[in-house]
């Protein structure tokens, strides 16, 4: 059956449909109360005019197939389930903003260890974190071992080892693996309290081991007691990152979107006993369909295994709020509500929430190394390049009327200036009149020829400061060291136009374009480097000539000199009183007599 023919037989019932493109791929899965008029509302003409998304969607989609359910709650668990399974591009597809460690204590296994993970399953085990920074996540984990006695390694333990290893003697671990030294009980007891501290109720273990250290020391088991008096102490010395309050006991999930275009950021914080405990960032590239962002993003947040608490708090109200409440109420095995503050604590600790949306849209979509890789992908479709040019080399000549002849190089990566490799070179070559195109090939292919020698790798671009003639002269270094294939470009500096090897016409971008700024950044960057080192060329040329040509001045002297008046021009102003006092009278006298006449 063709598309046409299952559009015109689609049911009265609630559902799930997948959009197919051509080659039989997923493009799209959603749920629908009645599927007819769901589906159908794709092929509308203007339906969704002014919307790219939807209009790309609506080109690609080839086939359709169904799944009938008898509710709509059973059709929104199938959805969620269809979309981890295909991953359709139009879907909305969470992705962590950042990889930030988790700390995992395996209460699934007889002696629970623990130790860092940068994923969080769908298990019975007990999760600690994200931990921002990482560090804080080691540290953490230290503290655990410390505290608590948790075991970090990956032996099989029945209780009948000979003796403990290093880490009950630096104590670290409390020695399950040794019976005689920590029964299973006490192992499991500590499990437990290294699970709430994990959990941020902390209140909660420092309440049990108080207690635990009374019981101990009514018992005369001094030397215990005295150990769960550190851990007490040690515990309320804790600065946790747990610091934002709230005046109600409630547990609560707040979620905070910032949408721009076909982008958002999602945040989630996550509030337990009246304290926020974590928070957890996603990232969105493709909205199918804006207006059931929020609502997709909550249920695959709790479709992945999270706790789900009594409320949720939200900005606005979300698409299927109802039905959406349903489905987390039966995952909760009680009631849930979805409300939208409008006064008091929860609008403020919302605002904040809302506040790292912003703030996580712009880190990632608006920082400069974000926005360089996409003018580096704009570059690399300008210059028809493979790959995208992450790292650029680019040359300038300077020269006055043929002297000093110098050349720089400086290095770009990833649209940022990496001075540690910049480079100068004295041209050697060329000699008299001026002439550029010579230098240019000379110190192309002197550059080429090290990395060669040495077998480093080449830049993605290499860019020269000028127009054909500089172009051609570079080329021909490249093709003399078989790397002809080297993709090269020039930029002219009155119309700033690109010239590439193979194109009749030069490329010309509008002044405006951010493609051409990074281009011309390069270039001023080059010019600049290779000013300031003819420039003190010149200098030092100048001043070896003006000293060296004087009887009894030789390098030590001179830098004497230099060094006591900090330049020729101090020298010249000298008195002969103030030289003698530097290299005698005679010495004096001389560069005195030399510099009047010069």
């Amino acid at each position: 059956m063709g598309l046409q023919e299952k559009l015109e037989t689609l049911p009265l019932k609630p559902g799930v449909y997948l959009f197919k493109d051509r080659a039989g791929a997923v493009v799209y899965v959603g749920k629908a109360r009645v599927l007819r008029d769901r589906v159908r509302s794709y092929f509308q003409a203007g339906r969704f005019s002014g919307d790219p998304i939807r209009d790309a969607l609506a080109t690609e989609i080839a086939d359709l197939d169904l799944v009938v359910t008898d509710t709509e709650m059973e059709a929104l668990a199938l959805e969620n389930n269809f979309i981890k399974r295909h991953q359709p591009r139009y879907n909305v597809l969470l992705r962590d903003d950042k990889n930030h460690p988790w700390l995992k204590l395996t209460l699934e296994e007889e002696y629970p260890r623990l130790y860092v993970v940068r994923r969080v399953m769908n298990d019975r085990n007990a999760y600690g974190g994200p931990y921002i920074p990482a560090k804080l996540g080691r540290r953490t984990a230290a503290l655990t071992h410390r505290i608590f006695g948790i075991r970090s390694c990956k032996e099989t333990l029945n209780g009948r080892r000979p003796r403990p290893c290093l880490q009950y003697q630096i104590h670290r671990c409390l020695a399950p693996c040794v019976a005689e030294i920590c029964t299973l009980e006490r192992y499991h007891q500590a499990s437990e309290d290294a699970r709430l501290f994990l959990e941020g109720r902390t209140d909660e273990v420092v309440k049990r081991l108080k207690q635990a250290m009374a019981e101990a020391a009514i018992g005369e088991r001094f030397e215990e007691a005295a150990s769960l008096r550190d851990q007490v102490r040690t515990l309320e010395r804790l600065d946790t990152p747990q610091k934002i309050t709230t005046g109600e006991l409630d547990d609560r999930d707040l979620f905070g979107a910032h949408v721009e275009g076909d982008r958002a950021a999602l945040q989630v914080f996550s509030v337990r006993d009246g304290r926020v405990v974590s928070r957890e960032g996603f990232l969105q590239e493709t909205l199918g369909e804006p207006d059931r962002f929020l609502g997709a993003s909550i249920q695959q947040y709790y479709a992945q295994g999270r706790e789900v608490p009594r409320e949720i708090l939200v900005p606005a109200a979300v698409t299927d709020q109802e039905l959406l409440e349903q489905w987390l109420g039966a995952r909760r095995g009680g009631t849930v509500r979805i409300r939208v503050p409008q006064r008091g604590e929860k609008l403020r600790l919302l605002e904040m929430v809302l506040r790292n949306s912003r703030l996580a849209f712009d880190l990632e979509w608006r920082h400069p190394r974000r926005q360089s890789q996409e003018i580096l992908r704009a570059l690399r479709d300008v210059l028809d390049l493979e790959v995208e040019p992450r790292r650029i080399e680019c040359f300038d000549i300077s020269n006055i009327q043929g002297s000093d002849i110098v050349a720089s190089m400086v290095c770009f990566e990833d649209g940022l200036p990496r001075k540690s490799d910049y480079r100068k070179f004295r041209v050697r070559g060329v000699s008299g009149a001026p002439d550029d195109f010579a230098s240019m090939r000379e110190v192309v292919g002197r550059r080429y020829r090290r990395l060669l020698e040495e077998g480093k790798d080449l830049p993605d671009l290499i860019l020269v400061d000028g127009g054909k003639g500089q172009l051609s002269a570079a080329t021909d270094a490249l093709a003399e060291l078989g790397l002809g294939h080297q993709p090269i470009a020039s930029l002219a500096k009155q119309e700033e136009l690109l010239f590439v090897p193979g194109r009749e016409e030069p490329v010309r971008l509008p002044r405006s374009s951010p493609v051409l700024q990074l281009v011309q950044r390069v270039r001023d960057e080059a010019h600049r480097f290779a000013i300031g080192f003819h420039r003190k060329t010149r200098s030092k040329r100048t001043i070896a000539s003006a000293l060296d040509d004087i009887p009894g001045v030789g390098p030590a002297r001179r830098r004497k000199l230099l060094s006591t008046f900090g330049s020729l021009r101090g020298v010249r102003g000298a008195s002969l009183e103030e030289l003698r006092a530097s290299v005698g009278a005679a010495t004096a006298a001389r560069i005195r007599a030399h510099l009047d006449r010069s």
